[in-house]
Parts: C-alpha cells; sequence; structure tokens
C-alpha cells in the first residue's frame, strides 16, 4: 500500500474535445509502467457509448480500459467511477461505481453532480492507497463556463485533490494558440495557478517555424511549452467515442468486403478495430444517407437504444439491404443490440432504453428480447461453435432473449453457457459478445465462414501493445517528462 500523501496525482485537461486527453495519458501511463513504476488511470467522469467490462464485474469508459493496459493493469471501475451513456440528445444513463443507477436528463444530472463528487473521491482515495502515481484524464474543456458550477470533472476535480494541471490543444484543428490562451483566460486565478505548463498535440512540419509561436505564448502566460507531440501517422488505439474516420488500404488482392451501418445510438463500435486493421479486410462504416456498397459481410453493432436504432434501419432502407444481400449469398453477424434486432420482437416493458412499447424486429430469428432493469455485465471466454476458435470478449446488456433460434448456438461459453444463435442455412450468426473479433482464432475463424481465407496477422491486443509502446517512446523524445515526474525519468 502507499502510504497516504505519497501518491503523485497529475491531470491532464484540453482545450477542446478530442484535443488528445486520452491518448497523452495512456502514453504517460506507459512511460511510467516501463520504468516498473505503480500508475493507475483515473478519468473523473466520463461520457461516451464505447464501454468496457472491469475486473470487478462493472462497467467503465473504453477510454480507461485502454489507459489501464497502458498500465499493465486489468480495468477497475475505480478508473472511472462515474460514466454517462447518452440514450437520447438531452438524457443518459448514470452509471456509479460501475452500476447503472438512474437515467437522467442534462439539468438533473448537474444537480446530481453534487452526490457524484463524493463517488469521484472515494475512488481516487483507493487508487492512492494503492499506487504511486496517479494520471488524470479530464472530460472536454475546462472553460465551459455553463457547466463550472458544482464540476467533477476537471477544475473542480483537481481543485479537490490539489493536483497539477497540464493543458493539451490540438494544432491540427488550427487556432491552437487561440485555444491555450483562451482556456488558461476563462479560469479562476486559483485554476490558473495549477496549470504547469502546456503540450500542442498533433504537429507536422517543421517544427523552428512554430518557435516564435511556443516563444509569445510562454512570455505572455507565463506558463512553459512542454511539448510539441507529433503527428503519429497510423496510430491506432482504441476510440474514447466517436467513430474514428481512419481507413486502411487492404494489403493483399484478396480482400472480405465489410459494412456497418452507423445508427444513431451506435456503441462499442471498437469491436471492429480488429477487422478494420486487417489487411485482407476492406470495412466501412455507414452512416445516414450514404448508400451501402455491395458487401460480403454485414455487422450490425451493438447500440445504447436498440429500438430506436431498428427504427433508424428502417428509416434509412437497411431491411432491403440485408434481404438482397442475404438473397445473394452474403452472411450477416448481430452483436448485441444488432443480434436483439435479428429477432421477432424486442420488448421494453420498463422502459429502460425510452418509452415503453414493443417493436418488431427483422424477423430473421426466431427469438424474441425483453430489456430488464439488470444490466448483465460480464467478461467472458469461449469457442465458436463454427469451428472451436477460442473467443475473448465481454457482455453489456439489459436483454434477454429467448426463443428456437438458441439452440444453434454461436458461442460455447467457459462457463457452461450457450450464447447466441447460428441460422440453419448458415449465413447468419448472432451473439450478446462485443470483443468478437479480437482473438486472433475467432477472428480468422468468422473471416473464413464469411468466405475470405485469411493470412496470418497479430490480434488485436498485439496491435495495441505495439502501439502504446510507439507512443511512450514519442513522448520520451518530445515531452519533457523529468520535469513531470522528477526522480523517475
Amino acid at each position: 500500500m502507499t502510504e497516504p500523501g505519497n501518491t503523485r496525482t497529475l491531470m491532464i485537461q484540453g482545450t477542446t474535445s478530442d484535443a488528445g486527453k486520452s491518448i497523452l495519458v495512456a502514453g504517460l501511463c506507459r512511460v511510467l509502467a516501463r520504468r516498473n513504476c505503480r500508475v493507475a488511470p483515473f478519468k473523473p467522469q466520463n461520457m461516451a457509448l464505447n464501454s468496457a467490462v472491469t475486473c470487478d464485474g462493472g462497467e467503465i469508459g473504453r477510454a480507461q480500459a485502454l489507459q489501464a493496459a497502458a498500465c499493465r493493469l486489468p480495468p477497475h471501475t475505480d478508473m472511472n467511477p462515474i460514466l454517462l451513456k447518452p440514450s437520447s440528445d438531452t438524457g443518459a444513463q448514470v452509471i456509479v461505481h460501475g452500476k447503472a443507477i438512474s437515467e437522467l436528463d442534462a439539468r438533473a444530472f448537474h444537480d446530481y453532480k453534487r452526490v457524484a463528487m463524493n463517488a469521484v473521491l472515494e475512488s481516487h482515495a483507493r487508487l492512492c492507497r494503492q499506487y504511486d502515481y496517479i494520471v488524470v484524464e479530464g472530460a472536454g474543456s475546462p472553460a465551459e463556463i455553463n457547466l463550472r458550477d458544482n464540476d467533477i470533472a476537471n477544475m473542480g476535480f483537481a481543485e479537490k485533490v490539489d493536483c497539477p494541471v497540464i493543458i493539451v490543444a490540438d494544432i491540427d484543428r488550427g487556432g491552437v494558440f487561440a485555444h491555450l490562451v483562451g482556456t488558461l483566460e476563462l479560469l479562476s486565478a486559483s485554476e490558473q495557478a495549477r496549470v504547469v505548463g502546456f503540450v500542442i498535440n498533433k504537429f507536422r512540419g517543421d517544427i523552428s517555424l512554430l518557435q516564435p509561436g511556443i516563444e509569445w505564448l510562454e512570455d505572455y502566460t507565463k506558463k512553459p511549452v512542454l511539448g510539441v507531440l507529433p503527428y503519429l501517422h497510423g496510430l491506432h488505439l482504441d476510440a474514447e467515442d466517436a467513430v474514428t474516420t481512419w481507413q486502411l488500404t487492404p494489403g493483399s488482392a484478396s480482400v472480405l468486403r465489410a459494412i456497418v451501418p452507423v445508427y444513431s445510438r451506435i456503441s462499442n463500435h471498437t469491436d471492429f478495430d480488429a477487422l478494420r486493421l486487417h489487411p485482407q479486410v476492406d470495412l466501412q462504416f455507414i452512416g445516414p444517407g450514404q448508400v451501402p456498397p455491395a458487401a460480403d459481410l454485414i455487422v450490425l453493432p451493438g447500440s445504447k437504444n436498440v429500438r430506436r436504432d431498428l427504427q433508424w434501419l428502417r428509416d434509412n432502407h437497411w431491411s432491403d439491404v440485408i434481404s438482397r444481400h442475404l438473397r445473394y449469398g452474403g452472411k450477416l453477424i448481430g452483436i448485441c443490440g444488432g443480434f436483439q434486432m435479428l429477432g421477432q420482437v424486442i420488448d421494453d416493458p420498463h422502459g429502460i432504453e425510452g418509452p415503453a412499447g414493443s417493436s418488431t424486429g427483422l424477423g430473421l430469428f426466431a427469438l424474441s428480447t425483453e430489456l430488464q432493469r439488470q444490466k448483465q455485465l460480464r467478461q467472458v471466454t469461449g469457442t465458436l461453435a463454427l469451428d472451436g476458435a477460442i473467443v475473448e470478449g465481454y457482455e453489456i446488456h439489459c436483454g434477454v432473449s429467448s426463443g428456437a433460434a438458441l439452440e444453434h448456438c454461436a458461442v460455447a461459453l467457459s462457463d457452461g453457457r450457450r450464447d447466441g444463435a447460428v441460422s440453419a442455412d448458415g449465413q447468419i450468426l448472432g451473439t450478446y459478445l462485443h470483443g468478437l473479433f479480437d482473438h486472433p482464432q475467432a477472428r480468422d475463424g468468422l473471416l473464413r465462414w464469411a468466405g475470405l481465407a485469411p493470412d496470418s496477422a497479430p490480434g488485436l491486443a498485439a496491435i495495441r501493445e505495439q502501439q502504446l509502446e510507439r507512443l511512450a517512446d514519442s513522448l520520451e523524445q518530445t515531452l519533457d517528462c523529468s520535469a513531470l515526474f522528477p526522480g523517475v525519468l
């Protein structure tokens, strides 16, 4: 255990969302971890539909699971004590210490933040008793004037625990000096005092041309620029929330084409990272208004609001696309909410994901699903029914499915349960397991089922590890790490 008061907490805040906070925290965690420091990530409050199941059976943001991997730790609910999962434009499911407690609109959560701060401080205190370093990720920007009251995500937390803050800005967006100066100016005097420096992210070009701006910024703010991080082309790490736009060009003449609809409440789209990184797979996300191209494989992803996204599929003519795809011999996979959509009925009698009611499914599996109040959260292993390949994944769902289709399961789980379904003609597979493609055996088994003879390629865990090492190498070369962690680096 760490003696009270000996833990060093450092917080990374950003001028905007997607400024580079998540990646910088992950990189710093790996820099410390490979020097055998006891380090853990922390994000007081996260809002994301990409989530992960923890070793203690809870749910946290996907970015904190990545940061835990950077620390070489299993993810734990204390690393992200408050998680908001939007279910509409104004409401979200509130998850505290890994468990869903309520559905609140934005105004109600603003009032609830006084209570949420207690949960945040409890988790931080527990981590401080176990680790020597806590690297904290803020949320959005600390300069959101309308959100400053009862803030738990940025300076409100930093003031409570009295930790130093670094502000990072993304130069790729333009206006980097205005972002940094404007953010600092909108902070209170005590908040400005705890800012120990700036980081400029995603720079490309001749850094000498940036130097006059850096000198002006340091003179104007009296704060140092601790580093200018390069734009790391081809850096592929788990996205916190938004569907990322990177697209790899398949490196082989033998290519499987896969498409994924991006419905309004798509969740855990990181399920497809293992496919996007495979050199023989051309995977495309298809948004509203886009015409789905011909493909070998269609995958219906998870959803935070299954009935609403089922209607989105119909409104965007995906029912016709799927029917034509199957008629011409294509393969179809449904994951979690996507699996539920393949059945006959989705019933939400308690209004778990919106107004109570029922929706008719796509009717491709003889099963019905009822959404229940208790969410299922599990890390699981098993084998594919198709070929016995190893599967490693996790479950996050409120739905419980029943029906004759489940007699032909998709995955035999190691705990003795049977998951999902495979159609009698072998064209359609459904499962509740997120991370379905992450293990290379499962990925390759499903690619063979979909019609590809896959070449050997590393699994997602190996790729993630290589990318974290690359990120840490870059930080050590371009960031003044010794100023952040004196005596360690």
